[in-house]
């Protein structure tokens, strides 16, 4: 998926517990309706998750789809989370992987990658996901390029959530995806009424974002595609709902580096911005994503990007 707007990274993040509300924004990705929940100008980045899109649902078969042409990435990670329907991943690497329901696909862009994700079968029925990018810290995001799927994910079930972890550690599970900050991911499914204290690393901030239904996060009354932001300082989390509901639990590590974001890139430099986006439209660096039945995306003119302020000692 990608992304059309530009923010430095700024020094957000809470020392202690907070709870922030924020208003997800409405975009097409495409073809398909999305939520996008990071970046805001409210909030960049939750650990090292700088990018976060509810993605759906919709009927597949209503005229709505996922349709992304061969685009660029550098210096981050895309995280797929399948939830409903399927997509067709193909890259420069020459993988072509499709993604189901309960399964993650994580790119590693590195120095430098190209993808398509296509929908590929709108007899499915509904397509529902949530993407997330995950920057990579400075003595990783010039390594290789990487591509890795992963089919199972450890699921645990817990005061009536089914529980599936995405990334990082929780209730004694560990997720496979490699990463290459300190992280966690969860999936929370309910079908009837729930509740669950989950352990927290006081050292995290977290943020949770409901997908479907209604929960009560400490207290607070949480509907779809509002994040909630929580800080850090927390060594627990009371979650509860009264009927069906979904939502997903994103946490990292403050990330200690200022990044700039914009378009499919995370850079540093402007100029990185701007060297990436020529190789990328004269063809050079990427290399080819071959398969994908939609056009080749052209990347736009770079605009006036903000140097990132020195971080903090």
């Amino acid at each position: 998926m990608t992304h059309t707007e530009q923010h430095p990274r700024k020094s957000d993040t809470h020392t202690g517990p907070v709870v922030e509300r924020i208003n997800t924004r409405g975009a097409d990705v495409g073809g398909l309706p999305i939520h996008r929940a990071l970046p805001t100008s409210a909030r960049r980045m939750v650990g090292a998750w700088c990018f976060m899109d509810h993605a759906g649902p919709v009927d597949a078969n209503s005229g709505h789809g996922l349709h992304v042409g061969p685009h660029p990435h550098i210096g981050l990670q895309t995280f797929t989370w399948m939830i409903e329907g399927e997509i067709m991943h193909r890259d420069t690497l020459g993988y072509e992987q499709l993604i189901r329901p309960g399964q993650v696909n994580l790119m590693t862009a590195g120095r430098g990658i190209a993808h398509a994700e296509d929908e590929s079968s709108p007899a499915t029925g509904r397509l529902h996901a949530v993407q997330l990018w995950i920057a990579l810290p400075e003595a990783e995001r010039h390594r290789p390029p990487a591509f890795q799927h992963y089919p199972i994910l450890p699921i645990v079930d817990q005061g009536g959530f089914r529980v599936t972890v995405l990334v990082g550690e929780a209730f004694g599970q560990r997720a496979a995806p490699e990463v290459y900050s300190p992280l966690v991911g969860m999936d929370f499914t309910a079908s009837d009424a729930a509740r669950v204290v989950v352990p927290l690393q006081s050292n995290f901030e977290y943020a949770v974002l409901v997908l479907s239904g209604e929960a009560r996060i400490e207290g607070e009354a949480l509907e779809p595609d509002t994040l909630l932001y929580l800080g850090s300082g927390r060594e627990q989390l009371d979650l509860q709902c009264s009927s069906a509901c979904r939502l997903v639990l994103i946490g990292g590590e403050p990330f200690g580096e200022e990044i700039l974001l914009w378009w499919n890139f995370v850079a540093r430099r402007p100029e990185e911005m701007e060297e990436a986006t020529a190789a990328w439209n004269e063809h050079r660096h990427f290399g080819e994503v071959k398969g994908s039945p939609s056009p080749r995306l052209v990347a736009p003119p770079v605009p006036a990007l903000r140097q990132p302020a020195p971080p903090f000692s």
